[in-house]
């Protein structure tokens, strides 16, 4: 009997050792991107540091992702499919640029492009993908606002709490269009069209 036993013995031990991994890996990524933005991480913004760092989240997210149980990707659960919550997500973000007023646009190279969407890819990996992943286990708007909260904070060392709740609206959209679309691969779009719409004229 005891044979039979022990894999359900172990497995409530397994799944917390999963989840303490996971939450190292979240922690990891938080910490790379808070070293991207610090001020005197001159080092970490060359292209070998900004390597390791986009590396690091990445591979993080991929780890949550692969490990830690939760609804499957690519399942919409509003019936909206993909392009509708990429489309609303893409008309709020020209709306708010309206609304808010665009900062002086700023000249960029074709490699500071680059970086811009690979900014907000590796981003969304991590919070609607990894984090939320996590989160979701805690209910759905546990991941939704949790999530978007995280985003918001993670960027205040960076820019300044004046930036909070427009990271913060942003997030939240970002959340939404994760939870009704299925994928984290729809705010990052998203994301990416913010990124590139303020680095280029």
């Amino acid at each position: 009997m005891s044979r039979h036993a022990e894999p359900a013995e172990r497995a409530p031990a397994s799944r917390i050792r999963v989840l303490v991994a996971a939450t190292v890996c979240v922690l990891a990524s938080c910490g790379a991107l808070l070293l991207r933005d610090a001020p005197l991480a001159q080092a970490v913004r060359t292209p070998i540091g900004l390597a390791l760092v986009y590396t690091t989240i990445l591979a993080g997210s991929a780890a949550v992702a692969r490990h830690v149980p939760g609804p499957a990707e690519d399942v919409p659960r509003s019936g909206l499919g993909v392009a509708v919550p990429l489309v609303v997500g893409l008309f709020a973000l020209v709306l708010g640029r309206i609304a808010v007023g665009s900062a002086v646009p700023v000249a960029t190279t074709a490699y500071g492009a680059a970086l811009s969407v690979l900014a907000a890819v590796t981003e969304e990996a991590l919070f609607r993908g990894a984090i939320f992943r996590l989160l979701q286990r805690r209910g759905t708007w546990a991941a939704v606002i949790g999530s978007a909260a995280m985003f918001a904070l993670i960027h205040v060392p960076a820019y300044g709490w004046p930036v909070f709740p427009v990271d913060l609206g942003a997030g939240l959209l970002f959340s939404w269009q994760r939870l009704a679309s299925g994928r984290w691969s729809v705010p990052a779009a998203t994301h990416a069209a913010a990124n590139l719409l303020a680095v280029m004229r």
